[in-house]
């Protein structure tokens, strides 16, 4: 009889941990679909946000017209963004990317004239020390980028030879900020390579 009780309260607490398993993962899965969308939204607005930084005005959508396409060294998948007055192109923004960040993964989105020189940056995501690698988010950093040709000014840090004047103390994240700039200047010169309305200096 004794046996019988407490195989009987063994299958009441199992089914009692499987019925409360199941209603939880229903319930997170219910709720998980409920933000699927604002946190897509979300996400939008923060991309549309970013691309009105780095660009000048524009009357296209760039985020309809992005080409989306992989890079050797990428850490992700790499956005090229066209800016269009009419029919005028007047901007392109690039994102690029670099794992040798102190912490990890530095992404940008960086924003370029039709001649190829750097109109502005947008940190997307960093993971650096804070008070250090959030830095690279300040006027004092990122204004030494814009109006600089990529194809003659070296984007190193002095250290290494170049012309970037590297974060106090943060050197690694600097390399990889820079890193990533340089990279989305490779992507921006790829696809613009026989494009119209272009307007390279020479």
């Amino acid at each position: 009889m004794t046996v019988k009780k407490k195989a009987s309260s063994l299958f009441n607490m199992v089914f009692a941990l499987f019925a409360i398993t199941l209603i939880a993962g229903i319930s997170l899965g219910y709720v998980n679909e409920l933000t699927l969308e604002p946190k897509a939204r979300a996400r939008l607005e923060r991309k549309v946000n970013a691309l009105k930084n780095v660009l000048p005005a524009f009357t296209n959508s760039p985020v309809d017209e992005a080409v989306r396409l992989s890079w050797e060294g990428a850490p992700d998948s790499l956005e090229f963004y066209p800016a269009m007055q009419d029919s005028t192109l007047v901007g392109v923004a690039v994102t690029g990317g670099s794992e040798k960040g102190y912490n990890g993964t530095v992404r940008l989105l960086v924003g370029f004239n039709p001649d190829g020189s750097i109109r502005n940056i947008a940190v997307l995501e960093q993971k650096e020390t804070p008070g250090l690698g959030t830095k690279m988010k300040g006027e004092a950093f990122l204004k030494q980028f814009r109006e600089k040709d990529p194809a003659t000014f070296d984007l190193r840090v002095r250290k290494d030879g170049g012309q970037v004047d590297a974060l106090a103390g943060a050197t690694i994240s600097t390399r990889a900020f820079a890193e990533a700039v340089q990279q989305a200047y490779e992507v921006y010169r790829s696809q613009m390579e026989g494009r119209p309305n272009q307007t390279r200096k020479p």
